[in-house]
Formats: C-alpha cells, sequence, structure tokens
C-alpha cells in the first residue's frame, strides 16, 4: 500500500465530459482523460484493505456485487500510484482480454462493492482500468502474442460478442486452432453494433482489439449463419469441440393494441443499423431508421434505452420521452440496499444529460407504461397512450403493476423504439442440435462446466445464463476456455 492516508487526502475525481451541446454534433467519445498525476492521486485513493470485496465478484440480490472477472483491483491501483503503468497494465491482463472494453463499458460493480464507499466516494475503479488499458495501447506494450505451438485441436465459437471474443482469445493461447462464426459482417456482436460509437468507438478501440486476435491467428468468418449457410450438425462433424456463444438476442415485445403501426422498432434494430451507417462514413445503410425532426418515445430505461436516447438526440430529434415502468430510484442507499450490493441510486446518464442539455428535463417517466399506439391515417405510429402505475402483490405475494385511473396521457410519437430487454437466445439452431434448455429457454448448461446436452459442445456468456453484463459474459468467455481446453486435453493450464 503506497499511501496509507491517500483515502483521506485526494478526493474522488472523474475525467470531465466535453459539455452535451458540443458532443451530441458527432459520434466520438467525449471523455476528456485525467493527466497522469491525477490518476496518480487517485490509486492512492484505494485504501488495500483487509478483505477487499471489489475483486471478488458474486451476486447478492441477483445483483453483481465485486468484479465478475475478479481483476487484481488493489494491485493495479497501488502500481499506478508508484507510476509503475507497464506492470499494472501486465496484472490488468492477468484476468482481464480487453481491459478498454470494460473500462468504458462495464457499470462498475467493482465501484459498488468498494470498502472505502461505506462512507466515502468509492474509488475511480472503472476509470483507472480504461487509462492504463490506453497507455498500453499508446506506447506500444500491448502486441500480438501467438502461441508457440498448436495442439491440433480444432474448436469452432458461434457468436463474436463478448463471451465468443474472450474464449477465442483464450482457447487460442492454449495452441488450438479457433474459428468463429459471426453472421453480421463485422465481428464484435454487442461490441461492434449494440453499443454506440460515442460509448466505445468502433474502429480505434473494437476494431484494432480484433486485428490483434486475428495477428494471434484466431479465424473470423463473417456474414455466416449457423443453421442457415452452414448447419450446426456439419459443426459438430467438422470441429473437435463446438462453443455456443449468440447470446440473448430475442427482443422483449409489447403487445398491446396499435402494435402492428409502422415506426416501432426494436431498440437493436435502431441501434445496429445507425452504428453501420456511422461505419459508413454517415452513408445511411439498408434498414437505417432516422428519429430526425421526430418525437420520439423510448420504452424501457435500462442501458439500451440510455443508448436510444444519445442515439436519437445526434439524429436531431424534435422531442424525447422515455417511459420507465419502475419507480424513480433514491439518490442515496435506501437501508434494505447496503453495501455491498450494487447501489440502486438515482443517475443521470449520458443519454439522459444530453436530453436535459437539449430539451431541459430528464426524459424519464417513471411508474409508467404504454397502454396503446395510435396511428395515423396511413398506419404510421403518430402517439403512445400511457397511464401510471401503483406497484401492487397480487394473491401470490409477487408485485405487479396497477393501472392508476386518471393518470392516462397521450405522448405524440412518430418513433417509438422498444428497449425492454430480450427474451433469450434465438431458437432454431438449437433446435436443430436438439439441445436441453432450462425453463427460461436458455441453453442447459452449469456455470463452471459450461458443458451442454452433447458431448463437444459447450455454451456460455447470455445464451447460458440469461441477458446480462458484459463483464459476465468475459468471465463466462474465459470460464468455458478453460473447460473446453480441459474436455480437449485432459488438463489445462488456462487461467
Amino acid at each position: 500500500m503506497g499511501k496509507p492516508t491517500g483515502f483521506i487526502e485526494f478526493l474522488r475525481e472523474l475525467p470531465t465530459d466535453l459539455d452535451p451541446k458540443d458532443r451530441i454534433r458527432n459520434w466520438d467519445e467525449f471523455h476528456v482523460p485525467l493527466p497522469d498525476e491525477r490518476l496518480r492521486q487517485q490509486g492512492a485513493r484505494c485504501m488495500d484493505c483487509g478483505v477487499p470485496f471489489c475483486h471478488s465478484g458474486t451476486l447478492i440480490n441477483n445483483m453483481a456485487s465485486g468484479c465478475p472477472i475478479n481483476n487484481l483491483i488493489p494491485e493495479w491501483n497501488d502500481l499506478i500510484y508508484r507510476g509503475l503503468w507497464e506492470e499494472a497494465l501486465d496484472r490488468l491482463h492477468r484476468t482481464n482480454n480487453f481491459p478498454e472494453f470494460t473500462g468504458r463499458v462495464c457499470p462498475a460493480p467493482c465501484e459498488g462493492s468498494c470498502v472505502l464507499g461505506i462512507n466515502n466516494p468509492p474509488v475511480t475503479i472503472k476509470n483507472i482500468e480504461c487509462s492504463i488499458a490506453d497507455k498500453g495501447w499508446e506506447n506500444g506494450w500491448i502486441t500480438p502474442n501467438p502461441p508457440e505451438k498448436r495442439t491440433g485441436k480444432k474448436v469452432a465459437i458461434v457468436g463474436s460478442g463478448p463471451a465468443g471474443l474472450s474464449a477465442a482469445a483464450q482457447l487460442n493461447q492454449a495452441g488450438h486452432t479457433v474459428t468463429v462464426y459471426e453472421r453480421a459482417d463485422r465481428p464484435g456482436g454487442l461490441l461492434m453494433y449494440g453499443i454506440p460509437n460515442m460509448k466505445l468507438d468502433k474502429q480505434e478501440v473494437v476494431q484494432r482489439r480484433l486485428d490483434q486476435l486475428v495477428a494471434e491467428g484466431v479465424n473470423f468468418v463473417c456474414n455466416t449463419e449457423i443453421g442457415k449457410d452452414v448447419t450446426a450438425q456439419q459443426l459438430v462433424e467438422d470441429f473437435d469441440a463446438v462453443v455456443l456463444c449468440t447470446g440473448a438476442t430475442k427482443p422483449r415485445d409489447l403487445p398491446i393494441e396499435g402494435r402492428e403501426s409502422t415506426g416501432i422498432h426494436f431498440a437493436m434494430e435502431f441501434l445496429t443499423a445507425n452504428t453501420k451507417t456511422v461505419l459508413n462514413e454517415g452513408e445511411p445503410v439498408e434498414g437505417f431508421i432516422s428519429a430526425a425532426g421526430k418525437d420520439v418515445v423510448i420504452i424501457g430505461g435500462g442501458d439500451t434505452g440510455t443508448d436510444c436516447v444519445g442515439t436519437s438526440i445526434r439524429h436531431g430529434c424534435n422531442s424525447m420521452t422515455q417511459v420507465e415502468i419502475m419507480p424513480k430510484a433514491p439518490d442515496e442507499r435506501a437501508e434494505s440496499n447496503p453495501w455491498p450490493e450494487w447501489p440502486k441510486v438515482y443517475k443521470l446518464d449520458y443519454g439522459q444529460e444530453e436530453s436535459a442539455a437539449r430539451f431541459g428535463d430528464d426524459p424519464r417517466v417513471y411508474t409508467t407504461t404504454a397502454t396503446k399506439f395510435e396511428s395515423d391515417e396511413k398506419g404510421h405510429v403518430k402517439a403512445v397512450h400511457t397511464v401510471e402505475v401503483e406497484w401492487t402483490r397480487n394473491a401470490e405475494g409477487r408485485f405487479i403493476p396497477k393501472h392508476m385511473e386518471g393518470t392516462e396521457k397521450v405522448v405524440p410519437a412518430q418513433l417509438v423504439l422498444l428497449a425492454m430487454g430480450f427474451l433469450g437466445p434465438e431458437q432454431p439452431m438449437l433446435e436443430s442440435l436438439g439441445l436441453e434448455r432450462d425453463g427460461r429457454s436458455n441453453i442447459k448448461a452449469e456455470h463452471g462446466d459450461y458443458a451442454t446436452s452433447i458431448p463437444g459442445v459447450f455454451a456460455a456468456g447470455d445464451c447460458r445464463r440469461g441477458q446480462s453484463l458484459v463483464v459476465w459474459a468475459f468471465n463466462e468467455g474465459r470460464g468455458v476456455a478453460k473447460a473446453c481446453d480441459k474436455f480437449l486435453m485432459g488438463v489445462t493450464n488456462l487461467p
């Protein structure tokens, strides 16, 4: 512990962001990095506590607490304080294949369980992690590192999202020949097309890591859908092992009156086509959905909804409303939400901040649900009917939303985006293999083992556990790589 009094001497400090009214003019990342000296001070705030909860990832009340990939957080915080950046990068890479990704898009459950956070603002773990990775790239410390020898074993990975990429990186390092199949035109899955460019730059951040994987020997096959272009059974026959990392991509729908109206889209349709357009130098691609000049209603208050807000603002929408069925979170932890649980507190995320700067207020309306989509004479949506709800217990004791009479409203809308989460993996490929599934339609495979009902076929990430955080997908990708390596070789040395 380099600075025993650091948490007393230094206040929590995050990088400043570009002004919302300026950053909404482009698709660039907007965080302004802290100078090294101030980053060292932030590292000095880490107390190196006797029992650090930050790096012990677990689930408490069904929410992440601590780092799911067990990052060695106190170690690299201390190394940053000492100015030993390259050593800090080495520690970071021991547990995390892609720290520049998690340093940008992870919600930082590590900070929610930081011991300093019991009675002070927690250590800026996420920003320090991102800064270490960025400095590694800037200084040329991150270079291709192909395995010294190959095992002769071939592994197919279906899906190139967070779980698939981390599994590919680890299995390739073990010496296996890895082929990753991706149905989109570029690899990266959610990292490439599900998260907007201003949160995670595709060319400067995602593509450079993909290029490194290719240089290390990973083979990506894009524009190839398993079950359509290549049969799932053919993969099982042609490869020594198959790892399914297809994600949970079946969106939750809202089957209320007027759902058939045009102008109502799932969030991922909107976000994917937008990122493709950004990568196409602004020239709209097929399926591009513009929010320009439209009254936009987003249904869903999570991260995907926030990304839809930020994207619509950049298009130049006319107005913004975000419908959230849950109550507004308190400003401070409730007694029922103690440390080290994830703090369920009110947060003005980047999209809502931009909407407030553009239109004057947080666009979210809480404890509200949509009851009807109203369309014009051409069948295009023109308004969303909403009503406030009260959460009450039903006869079985479960909380359910009850409509409150007299709170009905009609909100103008020429574009509606459904961002209500996902129901599980798409089923056709799983059905063609005859894979056993759990009660939520996910692939049945135990955490830590990852073996499916078919020998030699493994599953990891959201297709196994259901919709979750990117960092849990990295956890599962590394875990399934160990299980697969052991299946192929009898033993494994993968971390």
